[in-house]
């Protein structure tokens, strides 16, 4: 808890100064009153014992009724700095605690968007939305309870005995106020020891919640295709009652603590009436002195009571505050060099692998071994293979969402771990294999690629890329509405659109994972055609399924359980690649090929 304190501004430091002082002023008033309350009373007492007796003179009953008025005011004073005191500090409380979780929260997603795909799939996605939301709002509660109660509990139940101590009837009924704090602090022991694994459980089964939730919303569809909407149902019921479950025990045994309390604060207070009776029976003048100390052993009492609610509150804040130091200690496995090269001034879009291997953490099997190639630039590279050759795996190596683990690939001539990643991927244009649009605009999507890109050239983009007729074909033109993941385009208009956002970046490589799959032929074809009149002349990385799509690369990959078994172009490995002959048989017949 204390890491993530560094996360509070300055001016919040000078918050919390105040806060300190005007929790210091609220206790210090709310012990006055008491004091007060036993000046009026053993006033009234000692005035009304001089009236049975006859000795009570005009002057004294004067004397004594403005030493009453003097102390009702004096009351009335103290009551009013504490409520304007207990006002201020719950509102600068709220005001710290909120700003301290914006930045906390800020700082956290900024953290995660440095993270390589490694750490994502660490954590998932599900369980570092939970971190980002629901933990920095159980720490950000943490914070105000801390700022409202852990000053003034402690300062209370200090000055609170200090006071006590100092009046005459505290040496007979000290003892009840030792054995009450006693029985509080047994009682609390014994729930914290219940409810304190319960926390960290509930937190977990958040996690597993929204991860089966999430889930379930992004693949609404697959769902209601397959009529799997009574098995996801039963899925999410069964982590809800986990975590319905645990909530109610945590709760019933939490509800347990109030009734507690007030029978031991009651009783606590019987006691001392009781005790306190038959001492005023003997010494009547001090009527006083025993009601003001029942009021500061309450409020001693409440002062316990604040500090028990803070170590109730404090387990569950530890815990989502450990979740939340996971994150910020997992370090991105991913970063820039520390002394970024630039590269060759005569080299612009080559690529070269050398030796490359690959394998997943926690896996002994290699997904790709020994690749070897190099593309010039303005030249095109396809990849072909059948499903799980390691196509895209070696494009994302390429973009460096991972590491190789053997060998080295270079851009430009540069290893591409020796630069810096935002100029390494401002070199790279990449298509992922499923198309996805951020909500806004097609205008604020085509942004991505080049945020100073004017309409003219996202236009020229959009024809480029084969998506000028739709999105012109609507009123709003470039500010045509993008719903959350393009739900409001069919799968070959997010590609085409995909496209363009590359395209609008004007990148020295450009890199297709499979991102032609839902266009038809004609289209297809018109954007390849497109690709060799880009400005600039662009190398082009084209991973593909389709033969017709690569057919015309100056340089075509096969890959077979992540090695290259062929590499050619395409008249070369129809004559000695049987692994792509069988491809290509297998999309168009070898009679039509060869009379193609």
């Amino acid at each position: 808890m204390f890491r993530l304190l560094k996360y509070l501004n300055k001016i919040s430091f000078l918050f919390i100064l105040l806060v300190i002082g005007l929790v210091i002023l609220q206790v210090y008033c709310d012990l006055e009153l008491p004091d007060r309350l036993t000046n009026i009373l053993n006033a009234a007492s000692v005035s009304q014992g001089l009236k049975n007796q006859g000795l009570l003179t005009e002057e004294l009953s004067q004397e004594y009724r403005n030493e009453i008025l003097k102390n009702s005011l004096e009351m009335l004073g103290f009551a009013a700095v504490s409520l304007v005191s207990t006002i201020l500090v719950g509102f600068f409380a709220s005001r710290i605690a909120a700003s301290y979780s914006y930045n906390l929260r800020k700082n956290l997603y900024r953290h995660i968007q440095n993270f390589s795909m490694k750490e994502i799939d660490r954590f998932s996605t599900a369980s570092l939305i939970t971190r980002t939301t629901n933990d920095i709002t159980q720490v950000q509660m943490v914070v105000i309870m801390t700022l409202r109660m852990a000053i003034s509990a402690p300062a209370m139940a200090i000055m609170g005995i200090i006071k006590a101590e100092n009046i005459r009837a505290s040496q007979n009924l000290s003892l009840i106020v030792v054995i009450a704090v006693i029985c509080l602090v047994l009682l609390v022991i014994g729930i914290f020891l219940l409810v304190m694994p319960k926390f960290k459980k509930m937190q977990e089964y958040t996690d597993r919640l929204n991860l089966v939730t999430r889930e379930n919303l992004t693949g609404i569809r697959v769902v209601r295709a397959y009529g799997a909407e009574e098995y996801q149902e039963n899925k999410f019921n069964d982590n809800n009652i986990l975590l319905t479950k645990t909530n109610i025990f945590a709760n019933r045994a939490m509800s347990l603590l109030m009734p507690g309390m007030n029978l031991i604060m009651h009783g606590t207070s019987l006691a001392i009436l009781w005790v306190g009776a038959y001492w005023i029976a003997e010494n009547p003048i001090y009527l006083g002195s025993v009601f003001g100390f029942q009021q500061i052993t309450m409020m001693i009492v409440m002062a316990f009571m604040q500090l028990i609610m803070i170590f109730i509150m404090i387990p569950r804040g530890l815990v989502s505050a450990r979740r939340i130091n996971e994150v910020f200690s997992s370090l991105p496995s991913i970063t820039s060099s520390p002394s970024p090269q630039t590269s060759c001034e005569n080299v612009k879009g080559e690529v070269e692998f050398q030796n490359v291997g690959f394998s997943y953490d926690q896996s002994d099997e290699e997904v790709l071994q020994n690749l070897s190639f190099r593309v010039e630039g303005g030249q095109t590279l396809a990849i072909i293979g059948s499903t799980g050759s390691g196509k895209s795996t070696l494009v994302h190596l390429l973009m460096r969402f991972f590491d190789v683990t053997q060998g080295k690939i270079l851009v430009d001539g540069v290893d591409i771990r020796e630069y810096d990643l935002h100029d390494l991927r401002s070199k790279i244009g990449f298509i992922a294999q499923k198309s996805l649009l951020f909500k806004g605009t097609v205008r604020s999507n085509l942004l991505y690629g080049k945020d100073t890109a004017t309409d003219e050239e996202m236009i020229e983009a959009l024809k480029m890329a084969q998506a000028y007729d739709f999105v012109m074909r609507d009123p709003e033109g470039l500010s045509m509405a993008v719903s959350q993941g393009g739900s409001n385009f069919s799968g070959g208009q997010k590609q085409r659109l995909s496209i363009a956002r590359a395209l609008v970046k004007k990148p020295e490589i450009l890199v297709f994972d499979d991102s032609f799959s839902a266009l038809d032929f004609k289209t297809d074809k018109t954007l390849r055609d497109n690709l060799r009149k880009l400005e600039g002349n662009p190398t082009k990385v084209i991973v593909a399924q389709r033969i017709g799509t690569i057919m015309d690369a100056d340089l075509i990959l096969v890959l077979e359980k992540g090695k290259i078994v062929g590499a050619g172009t395409h008249e070369e490995l129809l004559k000695n690649c049987q692994v792509y002959q069988e491809i290509a048989y297998s999309q168009i017949s070898k009679e039509e090929w060869d009379h193609a």
